[in-house]
């Protein structure tokens, strides 16, 4: 597997895959810059080689239509100003105009090509869409992580054209190292910190981590269906009653694997699902008619922090509670408060997936916790244990 370190990129123009799907403002102003800082490191590494960058994304889901409002020109003054180096823009990803722009670029410029999806072709994978985006670079990096589970023609089918000139990003590399860490290497105790709402969009990831983790705590709103399959009393908390043979199913097979399973012990419940509602903490298998869990209770989170303190290797994917409500943040805030304790006791701790992310950004623990992954769903089918497209296509 070829790395960023592997080539030397002076007087070459390097064809990046970078993911600035980045949200805007009403006034097309980038509100999170987050995505282009992480890309900035391979493309600086290319510029101080003495080479040019030709940066190329997504924006948005434009449909094959020009939609003005996904433009990547609305974010070419931001790019600048995280890289440090003025971007040059060019309202098209392929064709002649693309090809002049790639052509009159010089040694350490930067060039960022119009919004990809505004041809039908990417998402579709369209080989001769890849072929002519790969007129544009002499080496191919793909640094998008959060695109790399699609086979899209900028992150797959353009990588065939490159067959000795093709290599990750750091970014990608720093994914793909993080979660070999979990899932292969990490030093033992593993723990999977596993909550949201439901079982069935976690299943597949349950059933490959098994193998790999000592540990399993389950929180959120799936705490429920695992309680209520046992016999418990859930009141009106969420729960999925197809899926109650199956939590069963999970418990039986993890057990069989020696791994612990953690499950709340009490719960913050709530007679309504909004911030106001009253609240009392019940024991998890004993929620009233008319009551709904919608936090870990403390004697829950006194032994999710002897679990998460012991640990060696931390995955964190989904909050333990409803923490877009403040009354009902508290359970996710302590686990997140313990991964960083354990992370500062020498523990690696991995943060992936839509809702867990949002928590860590949201609480402040990006810089708490070892790693934060930039890609949701890239990130989910990594854990479920399938090889992403976009990562294959590199090491073919």
């Amino acid at each position: 597997m070829k790395t960023l370190d592997d080539f030397n990129f002076e007087d070459k123009k390097a064809l990046i895959r970078v993911d600035f799907n980045v949200p805007l403002n009403e006034d097309f102003e980038v509100t999170d810059t987050n995505r282009i800082e992480a890309a900035k490191p391979t493309i600086i590494k290319v510029l101080e080689d003495g080479g040019s960058a030709i940066l190329m994304s997504h924006l948005g889901r434009p449909k094959g239509q020009k939609n003005p409002d996904l433009s990547l020109k609305h974010i070419c003054d931001t790019v600048s100003e995280v890289i440090g180096v003025s971007v040059k823009f060019v309202p098209d990803c392929i064709g002649d105009e693309a090809e002049k722009a790639v052509a009159e670029l010089q040694n350490g410029e930067v060039l960022l090509l119009e919004n990809l999806r505004y041809y039908d072709e990417e998402e579709k994978g369209d080989e001769e869409f890849a072929k002519k985006l790969s007129k544009l670079g002499d080496v191919y990096i793909n640094d998008a992580f959060g695109t790399a589970h699609r086979a899209h023609a900028s992150t797959t089918i353009v990588a065939k054209y490159f067959p000795d000139a093709k290599c990750f990003g750091y970014l990608l590399a720093k994914e793909i190292e993080a979660i070999e860490k979990v899932m292969r290497t990490g030093e033992k105790p593993v723990l999977a910190i596993l909550g949201g709402a439901k079982v069935s969009s976690k299943i597949t990831i349950i059933e490959n981590i098994l193998d790999k983790v000592d540990d399993l705590i389950i929180g959120g709103g799936m705490t429920y269906t695992f309680v209520k399959a046992q016999g418990g009393k859930v009141g009106d908390s969420i729960c999925e009653d197809d899926k109650m043979d199956l939590a069963m199913d999970i418990l039986k097979q993890a057990k069989e694997k020696g791994v612990n399973v953690h499950i709340p012990l009490d719960v913050v419940a709530a007679d309504d699902f909004n911030n106001e509602a009253n609240t009392k903490v019940v024991d998890v298998d004993k929620i009233p008619d008319g009551w709904q869990g919608l936090d870990a209770g403390p004697k829950t989170l006194e032994n999710f922090k002897s679990v998460i303190l012991n640990a060696k290797t931390i995955l964190w994917n989904g909050p333990v509670g409803v923490f877009e409500m403040e009354n009902f943040a508290k359970g996710t805030i302590a686990v997140g408060n313990y991964i960083d304790q354990a992370t500062q006791n020498g523990a690696f701790s991995l943060v992936g997936g839509g809702d867990s992310v949002a928590a860590v950004k949201q609480f402040g623990f990006e810089e708490k916790v070892s790693y934060v992954s930039t890609g949701g769903g890239a990130m989910l089918e990594s854990l479920e244990g399938k090889t992403l497209p976009g990562i294959a296509a590199i090491i073919a």
